[in-house]
């Protein structure tokens, strides 16, 4: 891994092709590592990251390739597993992918001889967003533009079917909140949905379309944030069902909306691929400028 000071960024990964999609795992693995899961236009690659504040005897970051998975179809979503493990004997990895065929694929691998996948089919168009039960891993959402949000079994069968307005942007499934979903809607809605009873139970409003990502803090469940036109905003759904912060960040339509894992006031957006002023952005609620 080399540094590159062309884009300011700490360090790059050269890749055979084109990357479509890069996810790290949320989940303790168990290892002192981050796994890291990017997808191209046919294949996943599964990698190890380790930082220098976790093993004193790397110098700024260390990356290693662990597996390489042949997809056959371009790689639009990918998704961990909480059942991922390094540390179990044999170890486990699991993830899901979304892809241009508009299937869900689910891998479950040990690194090295055994290595399955099953494909879940039922979306009519491209699927936007998807994850898994964060504390049970035995499900997975998944939304679409085809106007509905759909729950799978890891079997493949579909044990919850949400109708939308609009197309399904997002998806989120809170570590602390499992028995509700959180499912973002293109036309500027997010509606929380009780599992149990299968309905909505809440909804927030967005004053932008297109509505383009949305994320459920991981560190304050009261908050949401979401990115739509060129802003960003952010919901405390105690308060009302409209954003209390609302601010323009990128000029060519903002693209996605990611809060920090350690912070609720931290947070990122992307602008829109190909576009001349696509960024990476960090911002901090206390903060006005971008960090």
């Amino acid at each position: 891994m080399k540094q590159d000071a062309t884009r300011n960024a700490a360090y790059t990964v050269d890749c055979e092709d084109y990357v479509h999609v890069v996810e790290f795992n949320p989940f303790e693995s168990g290892d002192s590592g981050n796994l890291i899961a990017y997808g191209g236009s046919n294949y996943v690659v599964i990698g190890m990251c380790t930082f220098q504040e976790e093993e004193a005897d790397i110098e700024g970051i260390q990356y290693k390739t662990l597996r390489t998975f042949h997809h056959g179809v371009r790689v639009d979503g990918i998704a961990w597993s909480p059942e991922t493990k390094l540390d179990s004997l044999p170890p486990v990895v699991r993830f899901c992918t979304s892809a241009a065929d508009m299937k869900i694929r689910l891998f479950t691998s040990d690194l090295q001889d055994k290595n399955e996948y099953k494909v879940l089919e039922g979306h009519s168009d491209f699927i936007n967003d998807l994850v898994f039960h964060p504390k049970e891993g035995n499900e997975i959402a998944s939304v679409s533009d085809d106007h509905t949000c759909r729950i799978w079994s890891l079997e493949g069968k579909q044990t919850a079917h949400f109708l939308l307005h609009s197309p399904g942007m997002s998806v989120c499934w809170h570590p602390e909140e499992t028995f509700k979903l959180m499912v973002a809607e293109k036309n500027g809605t997010i509606r929380f949905y009780d599992l149990m009873a299968q309905q909505a139970i809440l909804s927030l409003q967005s004053e932008q379309t297109p509505l383009m990502s949305a994320h459920w803090c991981l560190k304050n469940t009261f908050k949401v944030g979401a990115v739509a036109g060129n802003d960003w905003m952010i919901w405390d759904i105690t308060r009302s069902s409209y954003p209390q912060e609302t601010r323009p960040v990128h000029m060519d339509r903002a693209h996605l909306f990611r809060w920090s894992a350690i912070s609720e006031n931290l947070f990122a957006t992307t602008g829109y691929p190909g576009k001349m002023a696509s960024q990476f952005q960090i911002h901090h609620l206390g903060h006005s400028q971008v960090i």
